[in-house]
């Protein structure tokens, strides 16, 4: 980002989105002259120099106060490459940026916007996102410590068998004819890695098709399917279709993985805690709410069923044999 001088560089602060913060409350008592050192040892009478309050006043508009934990606040909204700005340099653009707020704030309640009805309904929306973070925050993230994280760890993962993987190659062709004949190849004794060389439009064919080490999960359904069902040194002995087009695959070996570890697993167990907390926030906030749902057209809607689905006239038809 290139930062601009004077309102054109504050402007550029407006509306970014990660975090700074630490450093402002130094920076704001560094704007303070620094006292003289005492030339002679305090006399038993001096009074202890008075505490700074914990959230100064650092600017007035029209009376109005700005408090340094309002530019930490802002702070807290910078993007990355912000955040080694000194904060000697950084203090005064935010609060030259919370002044040009807080004047357009009071320009635009002089003006009455704050009476016009689409502007009363974003400030009622804003009120609720503010409340409903809030909430959230207060209700999930106590329970989501780095403690709690690997206490979680230590009874899902750590010490468990790890996933399934498995080492395999492929031959990737336009249409199953063409896969037909190489699997045809393979029967006569074709080396797979040839002619995966031959004939894959895959972009690893120049590597015999090696795909590595995979899981389950990291293939698509209809492929891992496949390449899970065969034994080390097995070729599939139909296609294989997938949106790619029609695969030949040769598993050359299976293990077990070990299980991550805890810094591996830390970020994805964290995020799995946060959703739990709040799916148990909202289940506990509907609890004994009244709702009432409407069509589109703002006609009562139909209640919905709480019986069991009524039998179909005609037997639902079972699902194919897998190929």
């Amino acid at each position: 980002m290139l930062l601009l001088s004077g309102r054109a560089g504050r402007l550029s602060l407006f509306g970014a989105a990660t975090a700074i913060g630490a450093g402002l409350s130094a920076a704001a008592l560094a704007q303070a002259p620094a006292a003289a050192p005492p030339a002679t040892a305090p006399a038993p009478t001096a009074t202890a120099p008075a505490t700074p309050p914990p959230d100064p006043v650092v600017a007035k508009v029209n009376g109005q106060p700005i408090h340094l934990s309002d530019l930490n606040q802002a702070a807290q909204a910078l993007p990355q490459e912000l955040r080694n700005i000194p904060p000697q340099t950084l203090f005064p653009m935010l609060l030259d940026q919370q002044i040009d707020r807080k004047a357009l704030v009071q320009e635009a309640r002089k003006s009455g916007l704050d009476k016009e009805p689409a502007v009363q309904r974003q400030l009622a929306v804003a009120e609720d996102a503010t409340l409903q973070s809030a909430l959230l925050s207060r209700e999930v993230g106590p329970s989501v410590t780095e403690d709690a994280v690997r206490a979680r760890y230590e009874h899902d993962m750590a010490g468990k068998a790890g996933e399934e993987e498995v080492h395999a190659r492929h031959i990737l062709v336009p249409t199953e004819d063409e896969a037909k004949k190489v699997i045809a190849d393979l029967k006569k004794g074709g080396d797979f890695a040839a002619l995966a060389k031959q004939y894959s439009k895959d972009p690893g064919a120049a590597q015999g098709g090696d795909l590595g080490w995979f899981k389950k999960d990291e293939m698509v359904p209809a492929f891992s399917a496949a390449a899970f069902a065969l034994k080390p040194g097995e070729v599939s002995d139909k296609p294989v279709k997938t949106e790619f087009g029609w695969h030949v695959i040769k598993v050359e070996e299976t293990r077990q993985a070990p299980p991550p570890s805890f810094e591996q697993a830390r970020d994805a167990l964290r995020q799995k805690m946060i959703q739990e907390g709040v799916q148990k926030a909202v289940k506990q906030a509907r609890t004994g709410v009244a709702v009432e749902k409407f069509n589109v057209d703002g006609s009562p809607a139909a209640p919905a069923s709480t019986g069991a689905a009524p039998a179909a006239s005609t037997p639902a038809p079972a699902a194919p044999a897998k190929k």
